[in-house]
């Protein structure tokens, strides 16, 4: 990371903390709702809680300013940490890695609400800048650590074989059934989706970026409404940054048609930016496993030919780095920088035409990275040098040389990178291990069975692994 970068984040971070130790901006600026389920958490990070009718019926803006999240904003301005903003706090308490705290409330829709956001009163609603919505769970993948809640396919695998015979019976209806967080239908009346709309005229204009994510977005109708919406509009945002989240797995036909509105959109002069955000965690077989109904090939293609297309539009790979992606994310990694020397110019959107998000996953827990042995660390390692090798071949000096624009991994994609080393190395209690291995066991043995997938013939770096994780299970039984 780059001196300059590393001292704004360090003053982000000394201003956050004048106020108290877990003030976040995201809290009040950012916000993902989940309509198809009534949950709404800001920032992504904390799980979802409920959004109660009764408040939305009140006020729409409710989809955003629970009472739930007015408390702990009340913590954060009190010089508390909430206990829901934990994967924070295990990055500050761990290392001295820059946690999504500091990420976050130096992002552009939230840096400049400091002190306003710093003088509200914990009861005030705030409108936020950064808005992310789900309209349902439609979705064509079954992603094996999503869950029936965000994926219309997971939902008909779990109403017929049930639960994964894990811990926490994984992939389970019965917690959402007795949270009252079960998905409406795609098809049925959703009053949370009714309040949005409700909403959305006067959210429009005060908005910063607009993320739509699911399920599959471009499997539902509202989606294309809004992009109906933001072209034909008589009083159009133009500082708008879109974003939508798509698996890119969609069939020919819709693809094409998306493909079409993205080039409308890029010329339109009705939005500052467009943003396409994907996922993939590993390569060829081991990527199609880990995201199940992924085509890997025609993922890739599929981006190659989007950024071929437009000049200016962005695509952000959100990796959901878990211990399938070890044996192989240098791969990506590889075929990420690739792209980036193809397809990166002045006139992109962002400062690359391809990036590369890497969070940890955390849940479910026998799918984390804390799972695996000790020996599986030097892979994590090699995509870290491998990272910072791309920086200092292709480093920011030369940024003038190559026309304004840069090539290689950013200071950001580094450091989150790192973040999963710092997470592997953290320390987990054995007994925990140990059932997670067991579960880790279970888990892959009934998906193969289920999905008619082979976990040894994806994954022979896992053959020992696996093994080890089989006799802890014969032991427990």
């Amino acid at each position: 990371m780059i001196d300059a970068e590393k001292t704004g984040l360090e003053e982000v971070r000394a201003n956050l903390n004048k106020k108290g130790c877990g003030f976040c901006l995201a809290k009040w600026t950012q916000v993902t709702i989940h309509l198809q389920t009534g949950m709404t958490h800001s920032c992504h990070h904390p799980s979802p809680h409920k959004i109660p009718l009764n408040e939305i019926i009140r006020n729409p803006t409710a989809l955003h300013n629970t009472m739930h999240k007015k408390r702990a904003r009340k913590e954060m301005l009190e010089g508390k940490r909430p206990k829901e903003c934990d994967y924070c706090w295990n990055i500050e308490d761990s290392s001295d890695q820059f946690s999504d705290r500091t990420f976050k409330s130096n992002e552009e829709w939230s840096k400049p609400y400091m002190d306003e956001i710093k003088n509200l009163g914990w009861r005030d609603d705030y409108n936020p800048k950064y808005v992310e919505v789900s309209f349902s769970n439609v979705c064509n993948f079954k992603c094996s650590y999503c869950g029936p809640a965000f994926s219309s396919q997971w939902m008909q695998e779990s109403k017929k074989h049930g639960p994964y015979k894990t811990f926490d019976s994984f992939g389970g209806l019965k917690y959402l059934k007795e949270q009252g967080v079960m998905p409406y239908n795609h098809k049925e009346h959703n009053p949370y989706v009714e309040a949005f709309w409700k909403w959305w005229p006067d959210l429009y204009n005060d908005l910063h970026t607009f993320r739509i994510t699911g399920g599959e977005p471009l499997l539902s109708p509202d989606t294309w409404r809004i992009l109906d919406y933001i072209l034909e509009t008589d009083t159009p945002n133009e500082n708008l940054k879109l974003a939508i989240n798509t698996n890119l797995g969609i069939p020919e036909e819709l693809y094409q048609k998306f493909l079409e509105k993205i080039k409308l959109l890029e010329n339109s002069g009705r939005i500052k930016e467009f943003t396409i955000f994907t996922s993939a965690e590993s390569t060829g077989e081991q990527a199609n496993y880990i995201r199940h109904g992924l085509d890997f090939e025609q993922w890739r293609g599929r981006i190659d030919e989007i950024l071929s297309e437009t000049t200016r539009v962005a695509i952000a790979i959100m990796a959901t780095y878990n211990a399938l992606s070890v044996p192989r994310y240098l791969g990506l990694m590889e075929w990420v920088f690739a792209m980036k020397r193809k397809h990166n110019n002045p006139q992109r959107y962002w400062i690359s035409a391809l990036t590369l998000d890497s969070a940890y996953l955390r849940y479910p827990h026998h799918q984390t990275v804390k799972i695996l042995p000790k020996e599986f660390r030097k892979n994590i390692e090699e995509c870290v040098k491998y990272a910072e090798k791309m920086d200092t071949i292709y480093p920011r000096s030369e940024i003038e040389v190559w026309k304004n624009y840069y090539t290689g991994f950013t200071g950001v994609e580094i450091t989150k990178i790192k973040r999963i080393l710092d997470w592997f190395d953290s320390e987990e209690k054995p007994h925990i291990v140990q059932r997670n291995r067991r579960d880790f066991y279970t888990f892959v043995n009934t998906h193969d069975k289920r999905r008619g997938t082979n976990f040894l013939k994806a994954f022979p770096e896992f053959e020992e692994f696996y093994e080890q994780c089989g006799k802890i299970k014969k032991i427990d039984e």
